[in-house]
């Protein structure tokens, strides 16, 4: 049976057929949270809140849209808008985040791949936090998500030239950063991941065995710094954006369907 048709079904109040809805929509939109927040307890708290919403307001979907690009809808508007959303926000602004990379750089280099990675990645991640939550989004439906502009626009709900403003204003400030800040992008760059980890290290921001942000499924370090250097310049800071994992949603929201039904 096809989403639209357990859609039709849960509206009806079959409750196995909401579980099917939620098990088919929970991991978009964890990954959806994880880009806009970045903080795992943060994402999966959201994913709660916007599965709520979903749910509560199944009965308003009427089809003119596909039903992800409505579930997308909610969720980007509760994470733009939402007070606890943001309330989660920490307030990250690309002067503040240049001047942590520079004061997080030592003159001794740490090699190991798995940490090195992690670091990557959660720094590539943090990148995004230094743009407001709406250009925020705006590069998270045109790069991340990579929908088109006439579905990022009726996503976000707003006009499609608005879209377009917001996408080249967000690509512009994360390229801008990305070169002057990120080694990964380029070579004038300063900041390097093998002389940034251990201070990272000593700071608990990545910590041995435990990885928020990388599995064995992910891109590894070195491939990354292999493609990003194959790439044109204006490539590479939307490249290193894309070479994260897709975060899938750690918990199994759909078995506790009772409780979200109920949640106030």
């Amino acid at each position: 049976m096809v989403r639209e048709a357990w859609v039709r079904l849960a509206q009806e109040g079959n409750k196995d057929a909401l579980a099917k809805v939620v098990t088919s929509i929970q991991d978009d939109v964890h990954h959806l949270a994880m880009r806009m927040l970045v903080n795992p307890d943060d994402a999966l708290d959201a994913v709660q809140d916007i599965l709520i919403l979903v749910i509560t307001k199944l009965s308003t979907f009427s089809g003119r849209s596909a039903f992800k690009t409505w579930v997308y809808r909610v969720a980007f508007n509760y994470l733009i808008s939402a007070k606890k959303s943001k309330e989660r926000d920490p307030g990250l602004s690309f002067s503040f985040f240049e001047q942590d990379l520079a004061e997080g750089l030592g003159k001794e280099e740490a090699d190991d791949p798995v940490l090195l990675n992690e670091l990557r990645v959660s720094c590539t991640m943090a990148i995004l936090l230094c743009l407001d939550r709406e250009h925020r989004a705006a590069y998270v439906a045109g790069f991340i998500l990579e929908m088109t502009h006439d579905e990022a626009a009726e996503v976000l709900t707003i006009s499609k030239a608005n879209f377009r403003q917001r996408l080249s204003r967000a690509r512009r400030k994360v390229d801008d950063f990305t070169r002057r800040a990120c080694g990964l992008v380029s070579a004038e760059a300063d900041c390097r991941c093998p002389r940034r980890l251990p201070k990272a290290m000593a700071l608990g921001r990545v910590q041995q065995g435990q990885t928020c942000f990388t599995s064995g499924d992910s891109e590894s370090y070195a491939s990354v710094i292999q493609r990003t250097k194959r790439l044109e310049a204006g490539l590479r800071s939307v490249a290193l954006q894309q070479a994260t994992k897709r975060f899938a949603c750690p918990r199994d929201f759909a078995a506790a369907i009772d409780a979200l039904v109920a949640a106030p």
